[in-house]
């Protein structure tokens, strides 16, 4: 039932990772502790209107922004004649490759449906929050914003008609992610891949794919890392990120699982056991790019297990 008594809510919008290194297009997780915040409120103009947006410099017409053509795809299957007004505290900077569009679209289609009384399920909103990344990258993928909406780890089966899986998170598996503060473009990312693969590099990327599927429910750590190798994108990708053959190997002196290029980059993640050796990760990657001159954050995360959270109902 739709809370009309609620004028808007408070929400906060994950940060993911996309691809796990061997799933490109496929798998993403969603991230505990980084992520954007954002206002939902209802307003009595029909349409999307983005009021403002802190932290970074991106336009407020709904039609240019992933926020606004999410909420309009979602609008346009309930209802158009609503209205809903967005204000974005925008922490994750687009082009990092941690699901920046994704928070955006994802935050809002959930926002939007939260105030409507929840017609739709998390899954349900997917191909809405797609529109976003549609409008971000040319590609209406789902790695990011099926993590962001779900929680956890998400696995894309397909896309035409929408099929997502739900898979689980091993309990102690910890992501730290540095990402570099220069930008690389999805759409770029995307520019530099090959169009073909031979078929013995297939067949070790769908062994990889299953490899890590089955780790996670058995909470195999030793398979997981076995499994984290990219035959495909990563060898391409990795000459746009300074330093990668540095990190990776930084990662793994330090005890990480395995690591790799979250999304299409420049970030990097690394997956450990505990916190403990994720914060030695995150100490290890400092050390590399601390005698660059390139500026970074790093970030040590859990799986978030849930979504997009609703922080406070606004009256």
């Amino acid at each position: 039932m739709e809370k009309v008594n609620l004028q808007g809510v408070r929400l906060f919008a994950p940060a993911s990772i996309a691809n796990i290194s061997c799933g490109f297009d496929v798998l993403g997780l969603c991230l505990e502790n980084i992520g954007d915040y954002m206002e939902i409120r209802r307003s009595e103009k029909a349409g999307i209107h983005i009021t403002s947006i802190k932290g970074q410099d991106l336009p407020l017409e709904a039609k240019k922004n992933v926020a606004g053509v999410a909420g309009l795809a979602l609008l346009e299957a309930h209802n158009p004649q609503l209205g809903f007004e967005i204000s974005i505290e925008k922490n994750i900077k687009p082009g990092s490759g941690i699901g920046s569009s994704a928070a955006s679209a994802a935050g809002t289609v959930a926002g939007i449906n939260y105030l409507l009384g929840s017609p739709y399920t998390n899954k349900q909103l997917i191909p809405f929050a797609m529109e976003g990344e549609r409008l971000a990258c040319g590609t209406a993928h789902a790695d990011n914003v099926a993590p962001t909406l779900m929680g956890g780890f998400t696995l894309v089966r397909d896309t035409n008609p929408l099929d997502v899986c739900a898979l689980p998170t091993p309990l102690e598996l910890t992501a730290t992610v540095i990402h570099p503060k220069i930008e690389v473009k999805t759409a770029d990312a995307r520019a530099v891949l090959k169009k073909r693969v031979t078929l013995q590099t297939a067949i070790q990327q769908w062994a990889n794919v299953g490899a890590l599927v089955s780790s996670l429910y058995e909470e195999d750590y030793e398979l997981l890392s076995r499994s984290l190798v990219d035959e495909i994108v990563e060898p391409i990708r990795s000459i746009l990120i300074p330093h990668f053959s540095k990190l990776k190997k930084a990662c793994s002196d330090a005890g990480a699982l395995g690591s790799g290029i979250s999304g299409s980059g420049p970030s990097v993640f690394a997956l450990s056991k505990g916190m403990t050796t994720a914060n030695k990760v995150a100490n290890a990657m400092h050390e590399v790019y601390a005698k660059t001159d390139i500026p970074y954050d790093i970030y040590v995360s859990p799986v978030k297990s849930t979504g997009v959270s609703f922080l406070e109902d606004l009256s």
